[in-house]
């Protein structure tokens, strides 16, 4: 499996298993158990999921079985946007490494540039909400930074960053973010961001790489474009006697991405990960970088309540 070498000197697979949505606990935990089977060690977790000591369970499980070592496991988990307090963040991932029955975290992101009024899950009015000049990231990352010298994590990085804020915090950052994971697929490449985390040796993570058709109907706007009924993927996928699934995680594993698509299906689990062995020609690269639209299927609107302090555009800096 190839890997990513990040700023830390730690090696993150490029391909894992995101569990965002996987709520029913059987199949989430058998999902992981059959993922360290058939070769996964990259998973992609968050606290805001509610699923932590389910694939916790899971993972303890195959160690004692000794399927898999902790060691050769590489597990990603997000503070949420309540906890941006420099002094909640220890006793955040604290709450996370019980919840998932581990010492350390390989890699710890703060999820959202967005806060929250501590024990918000989610906001329900504008009071829930803290504005960014009243918290900003640069205390978050102090707390963060916290971590890595408690040995509480190996890496730390962000996640829906944009070069405007990573460069923020550049400005006052002692351990640069490892790791920036973004929405990113053929409809949204995001070629600048990538170029200026490439430069700066900040690895990329894509969610939602295969557009996130199984998110919550509320999260949907009507008439949106799927990647995996595209015409151009399914030639594509033709072409090499692979699925249009395959052919999206190979792009990002091709351009050294990590990718960590959903499933707890066993068959799509085995297809996911086979999509590694795709080979995607020059030709092939090309009509992919072709269909750009700068279409994001997660638009952060959630968070743009008026009055709250956040808007699409203080979210991801772009006009």
């Amino acid at each position: 499996m190839k890997t990513y070498k990040l700023s830390s000197g730690y090696e993150m697979p490029l391909f894992g298993l995101g569990t965002w949505k996987a709520v029913q606990e059987d199949e989430l935990y058998n999902a992981v158990r059959e993922a360290i089977t058939i070769g996964y060690r990259h998973f992609d977790c968050a606290k805001i999921y509610a699923n932590e000591a389910v694939v916790g369970k899971a993972l303890n499980d195959a160690f004692r079985a000794n399927e898999v070592k902790r060691e050769e496991i590489f597990v990603t988990s997000k503070l949420w946007n309540d906890s941006h307090a420099q002094g909640d963040v220890i006793p955040a991932l604290q709450s996370t490494l019980r919840d998932l029955g581990l010492d350390y975290l390989d890699l710890y992101l703060i999820h959202w540039p967005v806060c929250f009024k501590k024990g918000t899950e989610f906001p329900t009015s504008t009071d829930d909400f803290i504005p960014p000049e009243n918290l900003p990231i640069s205390q978050t990352w102090q707390g963060m930074e916290k971590a890595v010298g408690q040995g509480l994590a190996k890496s730390i990085g962000v996640s829906n960053f944009s070069i405007k804020k990573l460069k923020e915090l550049d400005k006052t950052s002692k351990i640069k973010p490892a790791n920036n994971q973004v929405e990113l697929h053929p409809y949204l490449q995001q070629k600048e961001l990538s170029e200026y985390c490439n430069a700066n040796n900040i690895a990329l993570t894509a969610y939602s790489p295969l557009g996130s058709m199984d998110r919550p109907s509320s999260l949907k706007p009507e008439n949106e474009p799927s990647l995996l009924e595209d015409a151009v993927i399914a030639r594509i996928a033709q072409k090499h006697n692979a699925t249009p699934a395959q052919v999206l995680i190979k792009w990002h594993i091709q351009r050294g991405v990590a990718v960590i698509p959903k499933s707890t299906n066993f068959n799509r689990l085995k297809e996911n990960h086979d999509a590694q062995f795709v080979g995607l020609d020059e030709p092939d690269m090309k009509k992919i970088a072709s269909l750009e639209r700068n279409f994001r299927y997660l638009t952060g609107s959630f968070f743009t309540q008026p009055g709250s302090g956040y808007t699409l555009e203080n979210i991801w800096d772009e006009v």
